[in-house]
């Protein structure tokens, strides 16, 4: 014989499983949540019991059936989808990208090969394609760049470039879509606004990250030190981290590129200049290094950033 506790909580169990069903039932008006739950092949009384999430489900998979682009996402997470599925006979929420994120993945998986420190996404995700060839001027330099690619899949290292001109006329923009294009075939490189590179290597001095930071950088396959000139020369930026960095990549044949505002002989006046005095020397074994790594062409072009 049940007990009058035993009998209350089965007639309380019944009544929540009836007001759960009856929650249900309302939801499937809603035709979006009904086409989603006949997917799942459960039974009602097990979907009662997750409505809410359904619900929310539902939510989401409308934002999809009517987007157009990533750009015009509703969902929580951008190109992603919290969806309902089921696996081993249990009902299961998860987020699932988009067609949208999955061809934007694809597309761009590569770039995950090429570190960035502080350059803006245009320069991240730069291509040959959007390069405006109407410039001249920019002509051989493409040119440089293009044969660079080549022989570098086939496995002949050329020098890098030392491309100096003025401000804004797109010279990190070339050199970047040089880098991810080879960064399809799984080439690693990296790209550094060497002003704001020392300040980040400077604030980890002292910890394990610090010689982690020099060593990346020394041996990664492809590097370019963007907008050398640009930082306050002192002598430990200059002997101490440039100057091995340098070293280490010339003897060891790896392609190295620079941007500059400055030619060759006024980045060596600039080097000269640190905050211990005129070091004309040690200047001119930093400008015999880059000479060593790179060839140097000028780009002097309208100012792109306007």
């Amino acid at each position: 014989m049940k007990t009058a506790t035993q009998l209350l909580n089965r007639y309380e169990k019944k009544e929540i499983e009836a007001r759960l069903l009856s929650h249900f039932q309302e939801a499937l008006q809603n035709p979006t949540f009904a086409k989603l739950v006949a997917k799942l092949k459960l039974s009602k009384e097990e979907l009662s019991k997750y409505t809410t999430t359904l619900e929310d489900c539902t939510l989401e998979y409308e934002h999809c059936l009517h987007c157009k682009n990533l750009l015009e996402c509703k969902n929580k997470i951008e190109g992603h989808a919290y969806l309902p599925e089921v696996k081993n006979g249990k009902l299961r929420f998860g987020y699932k990208a988009c067609k949208f994120m999955l061809k934007y993945q694809n597309t761009y998986a590569h770039l995950k090969n090429v570190y960035t420190l502080k350059e803006p996404t245009e320069i991240t995700m730069a291509t040959f394609s959007a390069i405006d060839l109407k410039d001249k001027k920019r002509l051989p330099i493409i040119a440089y760049l293009t044969e660079f690619i080549t022989n570098y899949r086939e496995g002949k290292i050329d020098k890098g470039l030392y491309l100096h001109g003025s401000f804004g006329s797109g010279k990190t923009y070339l050199i970047s879509a040089t880098f991810n294009e080879l960064a399809k075939d799984g080439i690693k490189s990296a790209i550094l606004f060497w002003p704001e590179y020392l300040t980040d290597l400077k604030a980890s001095f002292g910890t394990n990250d610090f010689k982690e930071k020099i060593e990346q950088i020394k041996k990664v396959k492809l590097l370019l030190i963007d907008d050398i000139g640009a930082e306050n020369t002192t002598a430990w930026s200059r002997d101490d981290v440039l100057c091995p960095i340098l070293q280490y990549r010339m003897e060891e044949n790896l392609p190295t590129f620079f941007t500059s505002n400055f030619t060759l002989e006024e980045l060596e006046t600039h080097l000269a200049m640190s905050t211990a005095g005129v070091e004309v020397v040690k200047a001119k074994r930093i400008l015999e290094r880059i000479k060593q790594l790179t060839t140097s062409l000028e780009l002097v072009s309208k100012n792109l950033r306007n």
